[in-house]
This record gives C-alpha cells, sequence and structure tokens, in this order.
C-alpha cells in the first residue's frame, strides 16, 4: 500500500505558501489538512464515499475514471475547492462550460450521490471539496492502484471559474514543455507530471480529441508521426476522418486497470493524446527518463503517483469558503436546473 512519506508534510507547507502568496486578495488563512480529519464529526465518511464509488463502478466501469479526473480539473483551478462541481447561474459562468472540461468531465451524479449519503448521515460536516480528493483515491485503488492516506479539512468555494478554466487547463495538444511549465508554476515536479499523467492508465477518451493527430498534425495535412503504424491504423478505423467525433476509445491497452500499461504504450509509440505521447516523444522535455523508467516498474509508478496526488490535492483556494449542503449551488442560492453538459 502507498502512503505518502512524511517528507511530503514540509513540501506541502511550502506549496501552500507559494500558492496563497501568489494569489492576490486572498482574504482568509489556508486551513491545515490532516488525515482523519472527520474521525470524530463524521467516522464514517471515508467508507460511505468509498460505497458510493464501488456501486457507481459496478452500475458503469468507466465512472471511476470520469471520478479521478474532477481532482486534477479542480485543484488546477484557484486549488481544490470543489469549484469544478458548480453549476452555471445567470450571474457566473461555471467550469463545467470551459473548454476541457464541455463534454468531457462526466459522473457528476456520482458525487451528488454521495454528498445526499453524507447530508443524511452528517449534514453540512464533508465538503465537496473533500469529496473530490477521497473519490479519486478511491477510484484509483478501486481498479487496483496504490492506496494512500488523504488530508483533509478543506472548504467549498462560493463561485466558479470558467475564465480561469479556460486558462489555465491544458488542451489535449499540449506538449511536454507546456505540461512541464505547467507543473512547475504549481511547484509539481517532472516527476509529478509523468506520474500524474499516469491517471490515463484508466479511461476513455473522444476522438475529437485527437483527429488533428491524425489528419492534420501541427497543420502539416499529415498525421504525427510519433505513432506506431498499427496503432495508428487502429486509430484511423475508431476515428475515420469526418467521423463522429464523439465516439471513445481506451487511452491505453487497458483502461479498466490501473497499471503501469500507459508507459509501456507511450515507449511503443501508442500514446492515444497528444500531451500523453509528447511525455515519450518530445526529447527536449526531460520527461522522457521517467517514462522509460515507470513503463519498467509498477511499483515505482504507483509511489510516484500518490505521491503527486497528495501534493496536488494540498493546494488549496485561500478565500473563505463554507461546507456547501448541495455541491452545484453556494448554500443560500435559488436551485438552478442542471448543467447541460452532455455525457459522454
Amino acid at each position: 500500500m502507498a502512503r505518502g512519506r512524511g517528507g511530503a508534510i514540509p513540501f506541502a507547507a511550502a506549496l501552500l505558501v507559494a500558492f496563497v502568496c501568489s494569489r492576490p486578495g486572498a482574504d482568509a488563512a489556508v486551513k491545515e489538512l490532516r488525515v482523519g480529519y472527520y474521525a470524530e464529526t463524521c467516522p464514517d465518511a471515508e467508507a460511505i464515499v468509498r460505497d458510493a464509488v464501488a456501486r457507481a463502478r459496478e452500475r458503469e466501469a468507466r465512472s471511476v475514471a470520469s471520478v479521478m479526473r474532477l481532482q486534477f480539473h479542480d485543484c488546477f483551478v484557484n486549488g481544490c475547492d470543489g469549484s469544478v462541481l458548480m453549476d452555471a447561474t445567470p450571474t457566473m459562468a461555471g467550469e463545467k462550460e470551459a473548454l476541457s472540461n464541455i463534454n468531457s468531465l462526466r459522473s457528476f451524479e456520482v458525487v451528488d450521490e454521495i454528498k445526499e449519503k453524507l447530508e443524511e448521515r452528517c449534514p453540512g460536516v464533508v465538503s465537496c471539496a473533500d469529496i473530490i480528493v477521497i473519490a479519486a483515491r478511491d477510484a484509483v485503488a478501486l481498479t487496483g492502484g496504490p492506496n494512500w492516506d488523504v488530508r483533509l479539512g478543506r472548504e467549498d468555494s462560493l463561485t466558479a471559474s470558467q475564465e480561469d478554466s479556460d486558462r489555465i487547463m491544458p488542451s489535449p495538444r499540449a506538449n511536454a514543455s507546456a505540461l512541464v511549465r505547467l507543473f512547475a508554476g504549481y511547484n509539481l515536479s517532472v516527476t509529478d507530471l509523468v506520474a500524474l499523467s499516469g491517471s490515463h492508465s484508466i479511461g476513455k477518451a473522444r476522438c475529437f480529441s485527437i483527429v488533428f493527430r491524425l489528419y492534420n498534425q501541427s497543420g502539416s495535412g499529415r498525421p504525427d508521426p510519433h505513432m506506431s503504424p498499427a496503432y495508428r491504423s487502429a486509430l484511423d478505423a475508431l476515428c475515420p476522418h469526418g467521423g463522429d467525433e464523439n465516439v471513445t476509445g481506451g487511452m491505453d491497452a487497458t483502461p479498466l486497470v490501473f497499471d503501469n500499461q500507459y508507459f509501456k504504450d507511450l515507449v511503443r509509440l501508442r500514446g492515444f493524446l497528444n500531451s500523453d505521447q509528447t511525455l515519450f516523444s518530445d526529447n527536449n522535455a526531460g520527461t522522457r527518463r521517467v517514462v522509460k523508467q515507470f513503463s519498467k516498474s509498477q511499483d515505482a509508478f504507483f509511489r510516484a503517483f500518490a505521491e503527486g496526488m497528495i501534493k496536488m490535492g494540498e493546494q488549496q483556494n485561500p478565500k473563505k469558503g463554507e461546507i456547501r449542503r448541495n455541491c452545484r449551488v453556494a448554500n443560500g442560492s435559488p436551485p438552478v436546473v442542471a448543467s447541460k453538459v452532455v455525457d459522454f
């Protein structure tokens, strides 16, 4: 079982200080997160989350990968504050409709189910932001990946920011150099980047995200040369030119099992997304060595992944928040119609 090492705590403290100082207009100190935060106020909280994630996996195997992705898309935009879960209102554009999220993020109903059960058991106690972090850990563990202790105690934001999500979240077309710069801005290392990219060990993505690789890489009118011929033929069949771009394909050869197959595929030039394959093919990014290491050692990947998820989960929004009763809306807000994000 992979656990966060003691050395991660000083790093996390430094990361939080850097994050707070980089946020103009911060009006509250970040909260200290700790393992067992709900031991007295809601002792069954983590068990309730895991049971719900397990049931969601039984209903639809792909759902757990979708739940795990929520942590990435939440924490990279103004910290882990549950803002990605909020529905748009007449006065607020939600993050669900951001370019990197619309028609892509899904399984919000799993979080709704978890929140409903927690409100029945411990009303007003467990934040939506913490639900995301717990559920992401459980999604990995339930599909064969590492387990780790999660530090909890986050508050939920009062608003969301589609603008910030559009500005921050990377495109599937991103190259490794751009991803290294993005992660460095969060004090996440090259090893963290490669390990966390291994989240694509489970789940699927749409043809929409790769048609440019197949037919017009970098505006060349030609396919990405960093694909094995056999894999390119398979993707051509899955995503024919002019075909349905909402068709989905596995992001590695074992999309229902969390393992190191993703890295083995990158070495064989069988990465689904450009942002994945470039981790191995971009020799200037410093990521190739780590991809090779993880392709040879699943244990090394699991340890680095758990540590990376802990580090990413430490990022907080320093602005004052709350414990939302409904993860889709701030407390005191009128009910809104659920976001019309298409669930593929």
